[in-house]
């Protein structure tokens, strides 16, 4: 069975599948002051969290860094799927980046500043998941036309091999017939030799 990837697709699954896993699992004990810093810094971007407790959140958080992780590591999870996924949770991570005060320097500018540095490279992410996202959805049509190619040869090939064997049975009964009736012929001939000698 053909994976539903391609081997330039596994590398970035890979580096960012391990990378989110890492830091999924990382969550899955937090106590409750990192529970309270995870929460308050989402809250401050995204005001309706407030009403999530901040262990919850963390939770929630947690599982799903592990599920985003082990979706993008696990090869029977299309391209499309493990793209969006990557490039859903990326960005809501530069959201943070962007809405949070003091991660990005004075006026409109979007360059980092060293608080906004550790979340202003998770960009890469951003990038690997519309790159994932964008080959899922325009490699699924050639894929799905060369299995279509694919069912149309083995089609003919089966309905090929059928002929064949109809042509071998129908030249073995052509041949039963032909010895039946040369063995009847034969015997019809002594009978006619038998007949004029007694005569």
């Amino acid at each position: 069975m053909r994976l539903p990837i391609t081997p330039a697709e596994i590398a970035p699954r890979i580096a960012t599948g391990a990378f989110i896993l890492n830091s999924g699992l990382g969550k899955r004990g937090a106590d409750e002051g990192t529970a309270a810093y995870l929460h308050g810094f989402a809250v401050g971007t995204y005001p309706f969290l407030a009403r999530v407790p901040p262990t919850t959140f963390a939770k929630v958080q947690s599982a799903a860094e592990i599920a985003i992780g082990a979706a993008l590591l696990t090869p029977l999870v299309p391209t499309a799927v493990a793209g969006a996924m990557l490039t859903g949770f990326s960005a809501s991570l530069l959201g943070l980046y962007l809405r949070t005060p003091g991660m990005t320097k004075p006026g409109r500018s979007v360059a980092p500043t060293q608080e906004g540095l550790p979340i202003a490279k998770d960009v890469w992410m951003l990038g690997i998941g519309i790159g994932l996202l964008t080959e899922g959805l325009l490699d699924r049509q050639p894929r799905a036309a060369a299995d279509t190619a694919a069912q149309r040869r083995a089609a003919k090939a089966k309905a090929k091999q059928a002929r064949q064997a109809q042509a071998r049975k129908a030249a073995q009964v052509s041949q039963r017939a032909s010895r039946k009736a040369a063995k009847q012929a034969g015997i019809a001939a002594a009978a006619r030799r038998e007949a004029v000698a007694a005569s």
